[in-house]
C-alpha cells in the first residue's frame, strides 16, 4: 500500500502540486482508469457524501486522473465494504468529524479490510487523523473541549504511529468553549507524546516501509512547538 496522508490535497482547480504531491500521486496510480472508493466520514448523510465525492472527483479529473468507477462507502452500502476495498485501486478517507468517522471505520472493520490492500490510499484531514494507530482527536465542535467524556484518543487504522493534526495555520489564539485550543488543550495533551501539525499542502508519504513528511510540518511535544520540516523539504520518520 502507498499512502498519502494529507491535510488538504486540493486547490480550487485540482490537486495541490506543492511538495511534489500531485506528481507523486499520479505516478503511484495505475496508468489506466482508476477504480476509486470514497469512504465517508458522515456515513448517515448520503446527500452530503454524494456532493463532496463528486466535488473531489472533479478535482482529481482536472489534474488528469481518469476513473473507471468512483464508489461511495457509507452506511447504506456498508455490506459491500469488503468487496469494494478489495476491488479498489484508490481509497479516499475523506475529511469530517473525527470521532464519527472513527466509529464508522470500526463498524465496517476497515482496519482488517485494509490488511493486504496493495493500492493507493489518500487520507484527507479527519481521514488522515484516523489512519494512525492511536488517533488524537482534537476537540472541534462546541462543547467538546469542556466535555470530560469527549474521547481525545481513539484506536485507529494503524497505518502510521504519527498523530497528525491537519489545517495548522499558526493561529495559536484560536478558542473553543472559552479555551485556547492549543495552549489549554493540545499542548497539555502532548506531554509524553508527539503530534505533527500540518498546514494544507503538506503530507505524510508512506511507501515500502518508509515514512516521510513532505512540506512544512510542526512538532508539538511535551507542550512545546517547533518547526520540524520546511516547505520543499522532507524528513523521514
Amino acid at each position: 500500500m502507498i499512502c498519502f496522508l494529507t491535510s488538504n490535497p486540493f486547490l480550487e482547480g485540482g490537486l495541490n502540486p506543492a511538495n511534489g504531491f500531485a506528481d507523486a500521486l499520479r505516478s503511484a496510480l495505475p496508468a489506466g482508469p482508476v477504480r476509486a472508493l470514497y469512504i465517508a466520514s458522515s456515513p448517515d448523510e448520503p446527500k452530503t457524501n454524494a456532493f463532496y465525492a463528486a466535488e473531489q472527483r472533479e478535482r482529481f479529473e482536472a489534474s488528469g486522473i481518469r476513473f473507471a468507477s468512483y464508489k461511495i462507502l457509507e452506511r447504506r452500502t456498508a455490506a459491500r465494504a469488503a468487496a469494494w476495498v478489495a476491488q479498489a485501486d484508490l481509497i479516499v478517507l475523506t475529511g469530517g468529524h473525527v470521532p464519527t468517522q472513527n466509529r464508522f471505520f470500526q463498524d465496517i472493520g476497515l482496519k482488517r479490510l485494509l490488511d493486504g490492500f496493495e493500492g493507493v490510499l489518500i487520507g484527507i484531514s479527519a481521514g488522515t487523523m484516523n489512519a494512525a494507530s492511536t488517533v488524537y482527536s482534537q476537540p472541534e465542535l462546541p462543547g467538546e473541549a469542556i466535555d470530560a467524556d469527549y474521547p481525545r484518543f481513539l484506536p485507529g487504522l494503524g497505518l502510521t504511529e504519527a498523530m497528525i493534526i491537519p489545517h495548522f495555520d499558526g493561529n495559536l489564539a484560536y478558542r473553543l468553549d472559552g479555551l485556547r485550543i492549543w495552549a489549554d488543550v493540545s499542548f497539555p495533551d502532548s506531554v509524553g507524546r508527539r503530534f505533527y501539525a500540518l498546514p494544507d499542502g503538506s503530507y505524510l508519504f508512506i511507501h515500502e516501509g518508509g515514512q516521510e513528511l513532505r512540506g512544512v510540518a510542526y512538532l508539538i511535544e511535551n507542550a512545546a512547538l517547533r518547526v520540524f520540516c520546511d516547505e520543499g523539504q522532507s524528513v523521514k520518520l
